[in-house]
Parts: C-alpha cells; structure tokens; sequence
C-alpha cells in the first residue's frame, strides 16, 4: 500500500480507504462483528490506515463495533465519520447540516467510536437548507476545541463546496480537505463539475460505489443465463440497466485480458484516474477485502484504461460541449490551442 496526502493538507491516508457501512448486520446484510475484525486485519496487513464510517451506519452498530475494535491502535488509524442523516427519528432538529445536530452527531459518534477526537469530518450530504457560513464556522469551532482535525464533504454540487472553501479561506476558517462522491465507469457524470473542481481546489477524492452497485464485477450477467433468477432480479426491481450491463461485459473483457477478476478491474479504472483519488472499499467478508486488495497488485495500461474510457463515455453537456466545438476553440484560442502547454492539466 502506498500513502497520498489528503487534498490541502499534511495528512497521509493509504491509497485505499476501508468502508464500513457492512459493519454490523442492523440493516440484514451487513457482516456480524468476528467478521469485521477479520476485514479490518487484513486491511491493516496491506498497510490500510484510512477507516471510513458515519453516525448512522447500521444504526450506529458501525461506529460501536470500530470503537472496539480500534480500541488497541486508534492513534494509527486515520478514522473519519459523517453527520447529516437523522439520529433520531421524526425529532426535526436531529438531522441536517445546522451546528445543532453537528454537535450532537459529533458527541455521538465520539461515544460510539470510543475517542475523544475525530481525523476526519464529513458532512455526509447537503440540506439546501442550512446556510454555508453556519456550516463552515461550527465545523471550525470544532476544530478549535480539538474534537475533529480536518474536514470534509461529501455528496454536495459543487458550487456550494466551492463556495464554502472559498468562505474559509477568506475568513481563516479551516476549509474542506476532501471530497466524497459516487464515481465508477457506471457513474461518470461527477467528471463535468466535481473532480475538476476537486483538481482545481485540491481536495482529496474517496469515491463511493466503485463497483457500480456490484454491477461491473458481472454478477448479474451471470445472472441473466438464469430465466429463475432474471425473474426474482425484476420482481424486487433490481435488475441493472442494458447500459450497465453492457459496461459489465467491457469490463469482463478486460479482466480476461488481465487473468483478474472484474472487480479489481473496475477499482483499479478509478483508482488510477487523474487528481488524488482514494476508492473506498466495502466488504461483507474477509476473502471479498482479500479479493479488493488485489487491485493493487498491477495497474491497467493505456489501452485498457481507454477501451474502458471508450465503452462508459458519458455527454459532457453545456458548457463543455460548447467549447469543445472547433469553431468556438478557433476564437477563443485564435486557432493556436494545440500551441498551447497548459502545465496545469493533468495527464
């Protein structure tokens, strides 16, 4: 395992991030907790120090279950949790964005965690409610008072987390250092507004749902050779689009090529896509985390990353396909745009 430094910040996090929302089996299929340890050590073998959990993950068994388990290396670990989702239901003030549920989100989750400080903070999804300046000055009196030492956002546009770190920075509050998003070859629209932001504004990026739902590891083509088992997929309304499965099969292709399994392939497509980008790993066993881990034993070449690029290619939209177009580069660039060195693009 080899270590990235979070977005704008000193802080070094191993390239893969464990994500423990399996943690606990409150929901009905998650991992019981002998198993959790047995995903956590395999973890730590490969060099993992970046823990991923949140307030509510299955009923805040996640959270307690991490609390025990962390109890003899918790200062090794680099552990980051979410507030946002309710804590207590139909109680209005126990979910959202405001410092209200912020500090009693946070009270719980040092309980639950067993610890008295929080790596890393997320604000686990925006409420279009709650003003950005609220959000930014108490999670900084956060910081002040030692109980979080860097913050984050996730699933957020990206023009209110470019406008809170902009807020920040302008006030000497302590701005976003990373970014969490859904990103995979099945997702790909955070590539028109939020990496480039991300890039821009050098924010580390987890990204969530790699795999696509479990679509891109082949599962459910699998499944479609089962006529009983294509009828029980489309009764509870699971059945994978065309698109996606069409994208599983480019995917298999490649893992043929590769001699791997297709779920390293597809982690191993974002893992290596341009900025800092630490994919988050979720497992319900010890062998599903042996078997993610394994991505990091090669990369994808040129040619395979671009087959793969090629067959889940998404419409940029307007303003991208606007400028992209010839006759528009022409003016604006005064037909020299291939002349130009950009040492800020990434390659």
């Amino acid at each position: 395992m080899r270590y990235k430094l979070m977005g704008r910040s000193g802080l070094r996090v191993s390239e893969l991030c464990l994500g423990t929302m399996t943690f606990g089996d409150d929901w009905g299929w998650g991992a019981p907790e002998e198993e959790c340890r047995r995903i956590l050590e395999v973890y730590r073998e490969a060099g993992g120090n970046f823990v991923d959990t949140a307030v509510n993950y299955t009923n805040g068994s996640s959270e307690q279950i991490l609390g025990r388990l962390l109890a003899d290396y918790r200062d090794e670990i680099v552990l980051a949790t979410k507030y946002t989702v309710s804590i207590r239901h139909e109680d209005v003030n126990a979910c959202g964005n405001h410092r209200k549920n912020m500090m009693q989100s946070l009270h719980r989750s040092l309980k639950q965690l067993n610890t008295d400080y929080i790596d890393l903070y997320w604000v686990h999804i925006w409420d279009f409610l709650t003003p950005v300046e609220e959000v930014m000055r108490a999670l900084d009196d956060m910081v002040r008072a030692g109980k979080v030492l860097y913050v984050g956002i996730s699933d957020t546009p990206a023009w209110i987390v470019s406008q809170a770190n902009t807020m920040a920075d302008l006030r000497g509050w302590t701005p976003f250092v990373g970014l969490q998003i859904e990103y995979s070859l099945a997702q790909r629209t955070v590539e028109r507004e939020l990496l480039p932001m991300a890039r821009t504004l050098d924010l580390g990026v987890t990204p969530w749902g790699c795999l696509g739902a479990g679509t891109l590891t082949g599962k459910y083509n699998a499944d479609r050779t089962d006529s009983g088992q294509r009828k029980r997929l489309s009764d509870t309304g699971s059945t994978p689009s065309p698109r996606r499965l069409q994208l599983a099969e480019a995917v298999a292709q490649v893992a043929q090529e590769c001699g791997r399994p297709a779920a390293q392939v597809a982690l191993n497509w974002v893992r290596q896509q341009p900025g800092v980008i630490v994919p988050i790993l979720g497992a319900r066993s010890e062998a599903q985390m042996r078997e993610n881990l394994g991505c990091l034993d090669f990369d994808l070449s040129d040619e395979q990353l671009d087959d793969l690029d090629e067959a889940s290619s998404i419409e940029m939209g307007f303003p991208h396909d606007f400028w992209a177009r010839e006759g528009i580069q022409k003016i604006v660039y005064s037909g020299k745009v291939d002349d130009i060195d950009d040492h800020h693009i990434l390659e």
